[in-house]
């Protein structure tokens, strides 16, 4: 009980509570055998530390291993006791005798999943058996039964002594479940408050859940890298834009963690994209965005050059934003109990609440065994009661996605408004796994409820059982963004700094398609967008979905082409020579072509998509000085502007995490130094942060 009562609350290591447990489980299984020949009758100090021979006790350096065991002992005492503790309000409610609770937590011992992993189950079994069979033997028999007389003798000096402070309480209105049912914050399985006057909750400061921790569970989806295409044989490209940046935040932790990426996690679209650049700004809504291109050297293949496409959306003065009708979708399941996850979840809300008007909503809904609402649509004037409905989660139970999605929906439509921003932004791991997990069923789902003008947005914790597959799907087809948040500075950035780009759609199904002109253009490669590709068709068919841009949003997107006669990576075909080099003329009227870009979009609330057109000639080409002797480990000095050739570091530093088998020998270094050249002001200090992952990447082990 004193040990108990001076618990600082801070949870244990893992990997050592479960030797601990072990080795607790080997003593008390030989305590038993042994029981008779040695322990009867011997005190309580020869029992605690296994020695029954005083001359033994006076050299415990020549006796380490009866120590040892015998402080094993001492810790399955202490868990044993907690375990008892924290059933102490079950027994209150329900009543019985001390002999039938302590049968209760016996089996407790043998069935708790909050403070045993999977391979002691065994060895639970068989001690919370042993106590239950033998309900008068042993020390750890008198010690918990001593404690539970003394909490149903004295409960409420109990309760000071044992609980000094209690976990926050959530009272929820589970769907599916009859009104008037009390609801933990841990998990959904109610008591009818007649027979119980409060909801029952454990006591965590006196014994804390550890947190969820899992390795090596991470499901990115799986692709293959673009490869070179001749455009004799494939001329045109189409892809749907994208504006997501969970792909770089992830990497960028897993860097800090000394650690590279594994590489179906590296979009290298999403790590040029996560960058702000200096776009020219369309003239009105009407039109918003417009197409700035550029063509420069490679710096990593002499005689190739890239195509820069870069697109900035018609930001929105804050005065012209349109009202918020949104809907925190929260996941408040067992896996979301760590600090990188549920904590860090409810600091991130509150940023983005500071950034809503008095007049926009807020509903709040969570799920993990079932769904329930926390919150109906409250506006955002009574803050403090938004404030104290995250404050009161807590995370515990399985994750049943779907029902969550089918919930936080219901209420966005309860309060819908045309004239607003609809939205749900879900929050979680990702990690379903209760009811529909199948991701082609969640994406029809959110498919369809799209077409009612109610957008889905993702944000990303954790990692471990980080499922960036489920996510990307349900933001690609939900017509939102995907984010991940590793920290509360990425938190601003997404959700204070960028908010009308989050939040504020200005226009939908943004598609891109380039059309190389043969007589320049022998070969390109789209550098990203692998998991964004669409069919050559799918351009003018405003039936396919494509991607959304934000108010004030950047995309850019690279290309590396080969011009005719240079140095191509794939051969002619040597019964094809229609398009062969010495046959090539510049006479055409597209002569100084060297692609052909074409843009569709829909405004937010139209379903007709426009059409802009540009194109890409020598009349965007900017020739760096000594061009001719540029080489892969040369620099081209000032060949373009800074926000382009720090986007080419980065472009490049995306290639090298996937394998670089594009760019020679361009190495580290060479990236550190274009993206020092291209730094620019960097207001926010986010390019520096990227040179500074660039030296990590140096000396990063290739698995956890």
């Amino acid at each position: 009980k004193k040990i108990l009562q001076q618990h600082d609350g801070k949870p244990v290591d893992d990997n050592a509570r479960k030797r601990a447990v072990n080795l607790a489980v080997s003593e008390f299984e030989a305590y038993q055998k042994e029981k008779q020949k040695n322990f009867q009758g011997k005190g309580f100090f020869a029992r605690l530390t296994g020695i029954t021979n005083k001359d033994e006790r006076k050299t415990p350096m020549k006796n380490k291993k009866y120590i040892y065991g015998g402080m094993a002992t001492a810790m399955a005492v202490v868990l044993a006791v907690g375990l008892s503790l924290q059933n102490f309000d079950s027994t209150r409610s329900g009543g019985g005798s001390a002999g039938n609770n302590f049968s209760n937590i016996a089996e407790n011992i043998s069935s708790s999943p909050s403070l045993f992993g999977k391979k002691e189950k065994v060895a639970r079994t068989r001690m919370g058996k042993e106590l239950q069979d033998n309900p008068a033997d042993g020390e750890v028999t008198q010690v918990m039964r001593q404690a539970i007389e003394e909490r149903n003798t004295h409960p409420v000096e109990a309760e000071a002594d044992y609980a000094p402070s209690r976990v926050a309480k959530a009272e929820l209105k589970p769907q599916g479940l009859a009104e008037g049912r009390a609801v933990t914050g841990n998990n959904f399985a109610g008591a009818p408050i007649a027979s119980s006057p409060a909801p029952i909750f454990m006591d965590r400061d006196v014994m804390p859940e550890p947190e969820y921790k899992d390795v090596g569970r991470d499901d990115f989806e799986d692709f293959e890298e673009n490869t070179i295409k001749l455009v004799s044989a494939e001329p045109v490209s189409t892809f749907s834009v994208d504006v997501d940046t969970s792909s770089y935040s992830f990497m960028r932790r897993q860097l800090e963690n000394g650690v590279l990426p594994q590489k179906d996690a590296v979009r290298i679209e999403e790590l040029i994209n996560y960058f702000d650049y200096n776009y020219q700004l369309p003239e009105t809504r009407e039109q918003p965005f417009k197409g700035n291109v550029m063509v420069t050297p490679s710096p990593w293949a002499k005689g190739r050059k890239l195509v820069h496409i870069g697109v900035k959306g018609f930001d929105i003065e804050p005065s012209e934003k349109p009202r918020s009708n949104l809907v925190f979708l929260l996941d408040v399941s067992g896996s979301m109990n760590a600090q990188d996850k549920l904590p860090l979840l409810k600091n991130s809300m509150k940023l983005l609440l500071d950034t809503l008007g008095e007049d926009d909503t807020v509903a709040i809904s969570v799920y993990a065994g079932a769904s329930g609402t926390v919150l109906e649509p409250t506006k955002v004037s009574e803050k403090r009661k938004i404030i104290a409905a995250l404050d009161n989660l807590s995370a515990g139970g399985g994750t049943a996605g779907a029902a969550g999605l089918k919930l936080a929906y219901q209420l966005a439509e309860s309060n819908f408004d045309k004239d607003a921003v609809n939205r749900v932004i879900l929050a979680t791991d990702g990690d379903f796994n209760v009811g529909i997990t199948d991701r082609d069923e969640l994406q029809d789902f959110v498919e369809r409820k799209r077409d009612s003008g109610i957008f889905l947005s993702v944000l990303g914790f954790g990692q471990g059982n980080y499922n960036d597959h489920t996510m990307q799907t349900l933001a690609q087809n939900g017509n939102g963004v995907a984010a991940y948040i590793d920290s509360l500075g990425e938190a601003r950035k997404v959700l204070v700094e960028e908010a009308s780009s989050t939040l504020f759609p200005i226009a939908k199904d943004v598609k891109i398609q380039v059309e190389f002109n043969p007589a320049t253009v022998a070969e390109y490669r789209l550098i990203g967008y692998e998991t964004r590709k669409l069919n050559r068709e799918d351009f003018n068919n405003d039936a396919v979905d494509a991607g959304d841009i934000g108010a004030g949003h950047t995309v850019t997107a690279i290309y590396e082409i080969t011009p005719v006669g240079g140095n191509r990576a794939v051969d002619d075909s040597r019964y094809n020579t229609s398009t062969s080099v010495e046959k090539t003329t510049m006479d055409n009227d597209f002569g100084q072509e060297y692609a052909f870009l074409k843009m569709r979009y829909k405004l937010p609330h139209e379903d007709t998509s426009k059409l802009i057109t540009t194109p890409i000639s020598t009349e965007n080409e900017v020739i760096g000085m000594n061009d001719v002797e540029c080489g892969p480990t040369e620099r081209c000095a000032a060949w373009a502007s800074d926000d382009v050739q720090f986007s080419t570091a980065v472009a490049a530093f995306g290639q090298l995490l996937k394998g670089g088998k594009y760019i020679g020998d361009f190495d580290y270094d060479d990236v550190i130094s274009l993206a020092q050249e291209g730094k620019g002001q960097d207001e926010f200090g986010y390019r520096a942060e990227f040179i500074q992952l660039v030296r990590l990447a140096k000396s990063a082990d290739a698995m956890e």
